[in-house]
Order: structure tokens, then C-alpha cells, then sequence
């Protein structure tokens, strides 16, 4: 071990600082400083004045060590991939909220593309994100079609295949608390807008609905369903439909629908009518997006833990990563009803008739 204590040659302003201009500095080989830096094993070996001298140094010249060094050794990029439909939309921006903190709390950076439900660029980025040397990837509301060769968790994903969990609110819990919130406030005569098939919760989601109104004895006219055709995360999702189930001439009492900005849609369609909400039509969100407390009115809406979803999702890969855990295909998160000014029992007075 060199014992040699008095400074060599500092680095100039602007030169890079590595193991070997620290070592030039100190008098020490780049090993030594290695092991100190690392903490490595065999570093008990070094004398404590020499690992001090070691640390004061590298804080001094604000010493960060290779990033690819690190990865070529430890054969890690403490990386992953995150993919999302649109990175402005409330959904994707709140899970993404939730995975950030819990990579940024342990270490690992993300990289993040937007495929625009396209799917040639669902196809096209994991091998682009791949190429990167991330270790496992995310999918936040993006179908999978088939398993990669990395460990995978797909947020609110539901196909069952090799290498993916699935990390899903319960749709049948959140089904039965959106119906039989409005049941029992006598709602009989519901619409519903279905969600399209680009959305990896719609078929789920629809399932479940059907289901649990069978069970609630009720009935559900072909008259009174509206598919959401546009791939779109502003009001005019529902905006239309709603507009279309007016001019149906539908005799609906509240609408249960997709999610929290179709929702704000609806009531904009309603208010257009002349049609109060929830004086004339209750309205049923999904989400609880940050602006569903603030809407006028504050929407009656399902509560997706979004921030916490994406958490999990962040904690299970990092666990698959480190080879630390193994998962079921599915992880189910529990939703919760959120009652606000949205929805109240129907008026007995109010008789709709045939609109033009």
C-alpha cells in the first residue's frame, strides 16, 4: 500500500475527473481508490487515513464515478423502460407520478415513450428501449400482445402471458359500487358508455358492468349504450355520445361513464340540453383525476389509486429485476366510491319525451 500522505498534482479547471487523475492527485493507484469509493471487499485493508484522504478528495473535485463502468461491472443499467398512450393525459401522468418515486427512491432512472395507440409504435419502442439496455419495462393502459425477453408489469393490463404482471384495479368491485351507488338511489333507467377496444380496461370494464346489472335485474337497451370511437383525453370523448343518446330520445336517469373526462363531456352535452345535473341525469366518472373534486358539479366518481399503482407496478419490477420475489400473473387493486354532487336520487316529476 502506498503511504505516501502529500498531495500530488491537482487537476486542472475543466479536466475530467477519474480514478486516474484522483490517483495522480493522492499518490494512490486507481484500485485503491476504487475500493474505497465502492466500499468493495478488502477495503478494511486500507488504512483509515488513506480512506479519508480518498473520500475528502473525491468531494472535492466532485468525483462521480462512469455510469457504464458501473453497468459494465455490476451488469446492471439501473434502468427501465416506461411506456404510456399519451404522457399528458391525467391517467397515465398520475401512475407515472407513482413509479417515478419509487425508482427515484431506489436508484433507477426511466425512459419514457409515448406510442399514441399506434401499433406499429408499440411494437417498434420496447426493441428501441432494449437497444438501450433497460432492464425490465412498464406499460401503463398500453395492450401487450406478446412477452419480451425482459420482466414486464402492465398497469391495468389483462391478458394473461409469459413474463407479465398484471397490475389491475378490481373492475367487478368497482362495477357493483358505480351501479348499486346508483340503485339505491332509485336510479332504474342507466346509460353506459362503453369504451373502445384501444383501452386496455374497456372489455373488463364492461364485462363486469353487464354483469352486475343482471344481477340488479337491470335493463339494458341497446338505445341506451354509446361505444367512445375517439382515441382522444379531453371532454369530447363523452361529449358526443352524450349528445347522441339525447337525440336518441333514450329515457335515461343518470349515465355511468368511462372515465372522469367523458364524464365532464356528458355534463357539458346535458347542460347544452337544457338537461340539469344531477337534477334531471346523475353522472358516474371513473378515475378520480385531479380535476373530478373541482368540476361544477364535483363528479361522483370510482377512485383509481392511481399514484399507488404505480408504485406496485415500480416495486414488483425491481423485485423481478433483482431476482428478489415471484408474482401471480395478476396483483388486484381495490377501488373506492367516491360520492359527490354528481349524482342524487331521480325526479319523480321530470317525464323526457322524444327530443329532436
Amino acid at each position: 500500500m502506498v503511504k505516501r500522505t502529500k498531495p500530488g498534482v491537482a487537476p486542472q479547471p475543466g479536466q475530467p475527473i477519474s480514478l486516474r487523475t484522483l490517483g495522480e492527485y493522492l499518490n494512490l493507484s486507481p484500485a485503491t481508490i476504487s475500493l474505497v469509493l465502492n466500499n468493495a471487499p478488502g477495503v478494511r485493508s486500507i488504512p483509515q487515513d488513506t480512506r479519508d484522504r480518498v473520500i475528502a478528495a473525491a468531494v472535492k473535485f466532485d468525483y462521480r464515478p462512469s455510469f457504464y463502468a458501473r453497468s459494465l461491472r455490476k451488469r446492471q443499467t439501473y434502468t427501465v423502460g416506461v411506456l404510456v398512450p399519451e404522457l399528458n393525459d391525467s391517467y397515465s401522468a398520475q401512475v407515472l407520478g407513482g413509479v417515478e418515486a419509487l425508482l427515484i427512491e431506489e436508484g433507477y432512472f426511466y425512459l419514457t415513450a409515448s406510442h399514441h395507440r399506434k401499433a406499429d409504435l408499440i411494437e417498434e419502442y420496447p426493441r428501441l428501449l432494449i437497444d438501450r439496455s433497460v432492464e425490465g419495462f412498464i406499460f401503463i393502459d398500453t395492450i401487450l400482445e406478446k412477452s419480451l425477453n425482459l420482466p414486464v408489469v402492465a398497469v391495468a393490463g389483462h391478458r394473461k402471458i409469459e413474463g407479465v404482471t398484471n397490475v389491475v384495479l378490481d373492475q367487478r368491485r368497482a362495477a357493483e359500487l358505480a351501479l348499486r351507488h346508483l340503485y339505491q338511489l332509485g336510479h332504474r333507467k342507466i346509460a353506459f358508455m362503453r369504451g373502445g377496444s384501444h383501452s386496455s380496461d374497456a372489455d373488463d370494464r364492461w364485462r363486469c358492468l353487464m354483469a352486475v346489472a343482471r344481477e340488479l335485474k337491470l335493463a339494458v337497451p341497446p338505445e341506451l349504450v354509446v361505444p367512445l370511437e375517439l382515441r382522444i383525453s379531453t371532454p369530447e370523448l363523452g361529449f358526443g355520445p352524450t349528445n347522441e343518446l339525447i337525440q336518441r330520445s333514450g329515457d335515461f336517469t343518470a349515465i355511468v361513464c368511462y372515465n372522469d373526462v367523458s364524464a365532464i363531456g356528458a355534463i357539458r352535452a346535458c347542460v347544452n340540453h337544457g338537461i340539469s345535473v344531477p337534477g334531471d341525469v346523475s353522472i358516474v366518472g371513473f378515475d378520480d383525476s385531479e380535476s373530478a373534486a373541482f368540476h361544477n358539479p364535483s363528479l361522483t366518481t370510482i377512485r383509481q389509486p392511481l399514484a399507488q399503482m404505480g408504485t406496485v407496478a415500480a416495486r414488483i419490477l425491481l423485485q423481478r429485476i433483482r431476482g428478489q420475489a415471484s408474482f401471480p400473473d395478476i396483483v388486484p387493486i381495490n377501488p373506492e366510491l367516491i360520492i359527490r354532487e354528481s349524482t342524487c336520487p331521480p325526479n319523480p316529476k321530470r317525464a323526457r319525451g322524444k327530443r329532436s
